[in-house]
């Protein structure tokens, strides 16, 4: 193993870490509060945590080997548009909205926790193929999200409703989506790559 796979490793544990603690911090108040939105994310920090445990563990793997965690990773993107759809059915059934500063507020703390993960992660974007990019890929998009969620707090504290909260946990579960997609595509090349050189 290179010195460069070294710092990766080094990295996704560090990224898992932080995924995995601040998952509990959003799930509970999700729960708490009944945020469609912060369900989605925190299931996303879950997936997050699961996907750079994974990398840490498959760098000593050989090509084929890593392309098809890669494919398995791609189908773990998809939990947190699963956990949106449970969340959604939820919430038509008791229809009141979060409340507006707890959601702001883990909003800002779930965006340092991914803008931090994703700075950690983009030096090595390139790096082991789908593997490394399915890890970026959802720090880059939790980032964004996060924002959005923020966003959907202010404009809860401005006119309480169910529909900031319900739009942007949309957006977050249509996000991983295009994630998985992305990443899948980059596995099966890897694969194929893999089989011809084999």
């Amino acid at each position: 193993m290179t010195d460069e796979d070294n710092r990766l490793r080094r990295a996704v544990r560090l990224v898992a870490i932080l995924n995995l603690s601040f998952f509990g911090v959003e799930f509970a108040v999700a729960l708490a509060i009944g945020s469609v939105s912060l369900i989605a994310d925190s299931a996303d920090f879950l997936e997050d945590a699961a996907i750079n445990f994974l990398i840490f563990a498959a760098l000593g793997w050989s090509a084929a080997q890593r392309a098809r965690v890669g494919m398995a990773l791609a189908a773990i993107l998809l939990a947190p548009a699963l956990a949106f759809l449970w969340m959604l059915w939820q919430k038509f059934g008791a229809p009141v909205p979060p409340n507006a500063g707890a959601l702001t507020l883990t909003g800002f703390g779930a965006f340092a926790v991914n803008l931090l993960c994703a700075f950690i992660l983009a030096r090595y974007r390139h790096h082991s193929g789908s593997l490394t990019k399915a890890a970026f890929l959802s720090a880059r998009n939790d980032v964004l999200a996060n924002v959005a969620i923020i966003a959907a707090g202010l404009a809860t504290l401005y006119a309480p409703s169910i529909w900031p909260d319900i739009l942007v946990g949309l957006g977050v579960a249509l996000m991983n989506l295009d994630a998985a997609r992305s990443v899948w595509t980059a596995a099966r090349s890897e694969h194929r790559l893999a089989r011809t050189q084999a």
